[in-house]
């Protein structure tokens, strides 16, 4: 079993730490459109470079998973050249954005079994003319529960994952969902141990985490360091319960952090959190580093009791074990 990355496949034990959802660039559609919207793109390859870096030489990460949905602006030939700058294996999906964000009209009215057709020939064949094959599939449901027209995508999704034994990695809104994909999943035959239910730590009810769990899926608490959604504190009291409870193997923790973003949010910004946007760039800490979980949140766990062994086995034994589709360890 190896692990398809956008340098090419590497073996299972070659993954090491492993942060399962991060982004290098991001960009909404319709941004290609605003004459603001200004890309430096060998500025932004050095910036990402010298971050991807920093993350492998300071905190030992080895892999960097980024499920850029198709339609946000993923650019497989960029991530492959920052990945052979820095050094580090760089996963990237297929798979697009949830409704009130993504789906494009054309793939919209695409058949399930034409959407599938696609996300099978970029994992078997690559990405238009790159040659980066995706690693892993990305599905997208929005809130409060799965609509119509998402439900498409996440079957397309489950044909292309029994073709070809790639994992799931989602996006949960606002940590709703969850239980939903993974009825949905089981429905078409996919096995919850390949699927990660996104953003859960989105969700601040422990009752929410233990229902994701109790589903044999993985379970992501993968926007560390988004305070927007929850604080930090909640999150790693939330994680610590859910290690307490024998679901150590289950988490999967990220931060859901890019690098680069073309133009503006794809939504409106208080007056606040542009001053604070602001003010952080005249800092040059903007975007945010990918270093906050290892140098915040990671001291959280350990103020809470958990021991590095448990910590870096979140890190590195549990992605492997995800991405090798073997069964979860007995609770």
């Amino acid at each position: 079993m190896k692990v398809q990355t956008v340098t090419g496949p590497i073996e299972l034990g070659q993954l090491g730490r492993t942060l399962m959802h991060q982004h290098l660039f991001i960009a909404f559609s319709g941004a290609e459109f605003d004459p603001l919207a200004v890309f430096d793109r060998a500025g932004f390859i050095a910036e990402a470079v010298k971050r991807l870096t920093q993350l492998r030489v300071e905190h030992g990460v080895k892999s960097f998973v980024d499920p850029c949905p198709i339609e946000l602006g993923r650019d497989a030939g960029m991530m492959k050249e920052i990945a052979e700058k820095s050094e580090m294996n760089v996963v990237c999906t297929t798979g697009f954005y949830f409704e009130a964000m993504g789906l494009p009209v054309y793939w919209r009215a695409r058949t399930v079994e034409e959407i599938a057709e696609l996300y099978i020939r970029e994992i078997a064949h690559g990405i238009g003319n790159t040659g980066v094959r995706a690693g892993a599939i990305k599905v997208a449901t929005g809130e409060p529960g799965i609509s119509p027209l998402e439900m498409k995508f996440l079957e397309a999704a489950c044909i292309a994952q029994k073709a070809t034994g790639v994992p799931i990695i989602t996006h949960t809104q606002d940590g709703f969902a969850g239980p939903d994909q993974q009825a949905a999943f089981a429905k078409n035959g996919v096995a919850p141990h390949r699927c990660l239910i996104g953003h859960c730590c989105g969700n601040p009810d422990p009752a929410y985490h233990r229902r994701i769990v109790d589903g044999g899926t993985y379970i992501g608490f993968d926007r560390i360091g988004l305070l927007r959604y929850q604080p930090d504190e909640l999150r790693a009291d939330n994680l610590v319960k859910l290690v307490k409870s024998g679901h150590q193997a289950q988490i999967l923790m990220s931060q859901d952090r890019h690098c680069g973003w073309l133009g503006k949010f794809a939504r409106q910004l208080s007056a606040q959190e542009q001053a604070h946007i602001e003010a952080l760039r005249a800092q040059g800490a903007w975007p945010p580093p990918y270093s906050y979980i290892f140098m915040d949140f990671l001291p959280m766990l350990r103020e809470r009791g958990l021991s590095d062994g448990q910590i870096f086995s979140i890190l590195e034994d549990n992605p492997r074990r995800f991405f090798a589709g073997e069964s979860l360890p007995k609770v």
